[in-house]
């Protein structure tokens, strides 16, 4: 059994011993307790003076970083930055969580997470493992694929099922691709640069497996700018439509004409590609609010 398979074993352990299966949104909260967690009451960490966490937690802060989250497993207490969105929050309080619920990690007794330690996609290993177990604790791992198989393959359907789980629009729909059996890519780009050229940088690109499989690993630049039609959508203000068409070259070097649904949450801007001929229909339909 591999280490994502293993992490995902003990997500489910504890989704059921806390009696969150099933219940929707994942109610987080019942997670923590059960793992015998508190979040601390009082404190923010987008507000604590710069000694809090040698004077409290005896660790030294990470230079140059801001930390979003904190566990202290001696005193099994969360710490939160609360300036943080709410679903936001939801995912830290499990990343946290993660940290005592996969026990080869609980000879380290401070964790303090940043912006990159708290990336699914950090170097760091045990980092990357507790975001695992984060994400399946709050998409509840095989309940997320089957609510996503009853609804059509659009961008808006990720977005109504992080509402459905509690999860943020980024994680969802990463884990939308990611997971799906259907043909489907998702691009993110970072919030747009606007002194000089107006341009975004590449945040992530995700493919789902079939995808990958029938066109290998399309190549991006690292950042794009207005001779890509979805960024002078960005640049007029575009928020959500299922209408683009882009031209990319695949791994043969032939080029194939993709469809493309693009949302833009002001902090992120999402573009989900769909080769020819991906069904798309569901008996359920989505609108968009």
């Amino acid at each position: 059994m591999d280490g994502e398979q293993e992490i995902g074993k003990i997500a489910r352990n504890v989704l059921v011993g806390s009696k969150a299966w099933g219940k929707l949104p994942t109610p987080v909260d019942q997670i923590v307790s059960y793992a015998e967690l508190q979040v601390a009451t009082g404190v923010d960490l987008s507000k604590v003076e710069p000694g809090f966490f040698t004077a409290k937690l005896h660790s030294l802060q990470r230079a140059l970083s801001k930390v979003l989250a904190a566990v202290d497993l001696r005193e099994k207490t969360i710490y939160l930055d609360l300036s943080q969105r709410p679903e936001r929050q939801r995912f830290n309080k499990l990343h946290e969580t993660g940290h005592k619920a996969l026990t080869w990690q609980r000879d380290t007794y401070i964790h303090l997470d940043d912006e990159n330690s708290l990336d699914p996609d950090t170097d760091e290993l045990f980092e990357r493992q507790a975001s695992w177990f984060a994400s399946d604790a709050l998409f509840q791992l095989e309940r997320f694929e089957d609510e996503a198989a009853k609804l059509p393959l659009t961008i808006k359907s990720p977005l109504a099922l992080s509402k459905l789980f509690g999860g943020s629009r980024h994680a969802c729909l990463r884990r939308y691709v990611e997971k799906s059996k259907k043909r489907c890519a998702l691009l993110v780009l970072k919030k747009p640069q606007t002194n000089g050229e107006f341009h975004a940088e590449i945040r992530n690109y995700f493919q789902s497996p079939s995808f990958t499989s029938e066109f290998g690993v399309l190549q991006w630049p690292s950042k794009f700018g207005l001779d890509f039609q979805f960024m002078k959508e960005v640049k007029f203000g575009a928020r959500l439509h299922e209408k683009g068409q882009i031209a990319l070259a695949i791994a043969s070097g032939e080029f194939i004409e993709f469809s493309y649904h693009y949302f833009n949450n002001t902090y992120n801007v999402f573009v989900l590609l769909l080769p020819p001929g991906e069904k798309i229909r569901s008996r359920t339909t989505i609108v968009a609010r």
